[in-house]
């Protein structure tokens, strides 16, 4: 079994796992996630890329940022540190949700450092003023202040899988996760998500990008994925679109092989010999994964 270490540099925790391959691929949370929410893709993954999980600013034993109120440009700055000390040149980026966000802005920011793009369950953000929370923003600070991390995580951290009945392991995974949410780092991602929006930076990414959706996720709206893929048809040079069935949003826990294997295929998908046009949106007619036990 490929082995996950620990690490610790800029102010930032980060998990890592040795595999093949020059390119690494870099894996990027959501809002209740963190690093060790990546274990099982990146163990799938071992076999073709090395992999980096990072805990965002406030997450884990990384120190919160020292903005209140953050955007995009702050968690990818960050995520610039680390990656220079790491001397990462060039990366695979792998956003999840609420990681999505700040996955995007780092391609816009630094275009060339990126291979390709990955962008799973996206969160679109609210594009709220800074000062101002929208009310499902406002309600996710409500709700880790009545109840409290672990309350909270045994309340809700079904809603993230694709069943009603999850597998107790998946589901403990989640909520242990979602458990170790701490303030500031969990304030400072929701006000980024308010006045974050994904979709000016999606159309501006050159980079090949793939959006993977779960065919149950009841997190996020089905659509978003669905208007970011749109967004990407603008710019990328190979845009991608696969649903996983069968998963909810926390797919990369519920079925991280199946993951890994899209994540591949589209990493190693030959290019088109006749490239579409800049700026031709095609319309979202997608593939979906198979099954799998």
């Amino acid at each position: 079994m490929s082995t996950i270490v620990e690490h610790s540099a800029k102010g930032l925790s980060y998990l890592s796992c040795e595999g093949s391959g020059d390119v690494p691929v870099v894996l990027l949370h959501g809002i209740t996630g963190n690093a060790r929410s990546f274990e099982p893709l990146m163990r799938a993954l071992a076999g073709r890329y090395s992999s980096v999980a990072w805990n965002a600013p406030g997450y884990g034993a990384s120190k919160p940022l020292t903005v209140q109120w953050p955007d995009t440009s702050h968690y990818a700055k960050a995520l610039k540190r680390l990656l220079a000390h790491l001397k990462v040149a060039r990366c695979i980026l792998v956003g999840h949700s609420l990681g999505c966000l700040i996955a995007a802005r780092y391609t816009v920011m630094f275009p060339g450092e990126v291979a390709a793009l990955v962008l799973i369950a996206p969160a679109v953000g609210y594009l709220a003023q800074k000062g101002f929370l929208p009310a499902q923003v406002a309600d996710r600070i409500k709700d880790l202040d009545r109840l409290g991390p672990e309350q909270l995580a045994a309340k809700r951290g079904w809603m993230l899988l694709a069943d009603r009945i999850p597998n107790p392991e998946v589901l403990c995974a989640v909520q242990a996760a979602m458990a170790a949410v701490r303030r500031p780092g969990y304030d400072q991602a929701a006000r980024m998500l308010a006045s974050g929006c994904i979709y000016d930076d999606a159309a501006n990414i050159e980079a090949p990008a793939a959006v993977l959706r779960g065919g149950k996720d009841y997190a996020t709206a089905p659509e978003n994925g669905h208007f970011v893929y749109a967004s990407l048809q603008l710019s990328s040079k190979r845009p991608f679109f696969r649903i996983i069935e069968d998963t909810g949003h926390a797919m990369c826990l519920e079925k991280p092989g199946e993951v890994a294997r899209v994540i591949t295929e589209f990493l190693e998908a030959e290019p088109s010999p006749e490239p579409i046009p800049r700026g031709t949106l095609i319309p979202v007619i997608v593939k979906r994964a198979s099954r799998v036990s």
